[in-house]
Formats: structure tokens, sequence, C-alpha cells
């Protein structure tokens, strides 16, 4: 993987997210090589030969925190902040030192067990959650699709681990995908380890954008007896299949009292 500097560009810019005025994505594209990423439509480089860095992340950010109060900042909404190159260029590491000098405190989403190692940082911050991201039951097939994550099993690993180690943790079973996503058992395997567990259905709004091309490949490749029917309940937000999912985790949510956050 290349690791180039990117053109100047703020590194603290504005969330849109509920409860966060700010986000930081420490690098520029990412190299999980998940195809279905919404942000591919949008990418500089080619994320599998190239990603980017900010020449100076500590030094521009503590510029740019100057005149902002203390609060929560959302790490992981654009590229995931423990990629793999993150264990060599420490980017992340960096911002959260930064982070935690300044007392704010941070919020992150991650597919990486990477995470583990700033267990020391996060643990010091007030009120610092971390939220892990699963999709695919079966390795396999998450290889298809994240060509360049780790094993599922692997991230519920580093979440059991955030949570012994008194960090705030949640999970997202994102994104679910037709008749490839089982999405009970996930919930009995990270309940044990979470507050909350989000789950939210592949989004795509363009067939013309890069994921759906990558993901239209690897439905014709892989699974052509379900492609037109994963298809036709992507594209149809009230198609049955949703209606009848979120029906099931309703009933789940309400008979165990958990907090599923259900967005199908």
């Amino acid at each position: 993987m290349k690791v180039s500097a990117c053109s100047y560009r703020p590194i603290l810019v504005p969330c849109s997210l509920k409860n966060h005025d700010y986000q930081i994505d420490p690098y520029v594209g990412c190299e999980h090589s998940c195809h279905y990423c919404y942000v591919l439509n949008q990418a500089e480089t080619d994320w599998s030969e190239e990603v980017l860095i900010h020449k100076d992340i500590a030094g521009q950010l503590n510029g740019e925190l100057e005149n902002v109060s203390p609060q929560t900042i959302y790490l992981g909404y654009y590229t995931d902040p423990y990629q793999p190159c993150e264990a060599e260029y420490r980017q992340t590491r960096q911002v959260l030192e930064l982070l935690l000098e300044k007392c704010f405190s941070v919020s992150i989403l991650t597919k990486s067990d990477l995470i583990v190692r700033d267990m020391d940082i996060l643990r010091e911050m007030d009120h610092a959650s971390v939220s892990v991201s699963v999709a695919f039951n079966d390795n396999r097939i998450r290889q298809k699709f994240e060509a360049d994550t780790i094993d599922t099993e692997a991230r519920i690993r580093a979440l059991q681990k955030l949570r012994e180690a008194g960090v705030q943790t949640s999970a997202l079973i994102c994104p679910v995908i037709p008749y490839i996503t089982d999405v009970t058992p996930f919930i009995e395997t990270l309940a044990p380890y979470t507050n909350t567990i989000w789950i939210y259905g592949l989004s795509i709004e363009d067939r013309s954008g890069r994921n759906w091309q990558n993901v239209q490949g690897i439905l014709q490749t892989h699974f052509p007896d379900l492609k037109e029917q994963i298809e036709s309940i992507l594209f149809a937000k009230e198609h049955s299949y949703w209606t009848e999912l979120r029906q099931q985790l309703t009933e789940l949510k309400n008979d165990r009292k958990s907090d599923l956050r259900i967005h199908l």
C-alpha cells in the first residue's frame, strides 16, 4: 500500500451525526477494501493502491482545536481510523494523545482489533466509546465484500477486551445484505459485550456509483441465483423482506428488552 501526503485540508470538520459537532478522519481513503462503501463514490485515489495522510496531523489539529471547547469528537465516518497502515503511521494514536491532553473525548467506529492498542488512552478519557462493525457471519463471504478486513471473530474479541477494560462499547451490524447477513446470531453473540446494537441495511442510492458496480459484480460472480432478488430488495426500501425483518427484530428487542436501534 502506498501512503502519501494529502493536500492541505481541515482535519477537524463539522459532523452530521446526532450529538456530535465535529469529526476527524485521520486518513483520506481506506485500505480495508469494503466494496460496498458509500465513500468510494467520492474517492480521490484508488484505495486498493494508495491512501493519504496529513503531513503534520498533530500540529495542524492542535491549531484547529484552539477555540473549540472540550467535547466528544467522532472518528470513523469517512475512513476507518484503524485500517492496517495505522500500525505503522499512528495518525489515529497521535490524534487521541492530543485530544486527551486537551480534555476531549471520542466516539470511534472501526472494523479492526488494532484499537485494543489504544485502550490506555481511551480509559483515561471521560465517556470514550467504541463501536465495532460486523456484517458477515461467514468469513469466506466477508472476504468477497471486505477483502482486507480482519475476521469477524477477531473484531468481537476486541469488543470483549474493550468492554472488560471499562470502555463503553456498542456494535454496528452493517450492512445487512438480504439472504447473506443473518442478523439474529450476531445479536446473540454481540449482546454480552455491548450496551447498544445498531442495525443498518445496505444503502445504495445510485446504480451508476462505484460501490453498486462492485456489489453487482460480486453478486453476479458468487451469488448468481440470488442476484436479482437481492437487487430488487436493495432498491425498494419498503420491500416485504425489510418489513418482515423489522418486525422480527422489533419482537426480539421487546422480548429481550435489548437496546436495538433498527434502521432498515
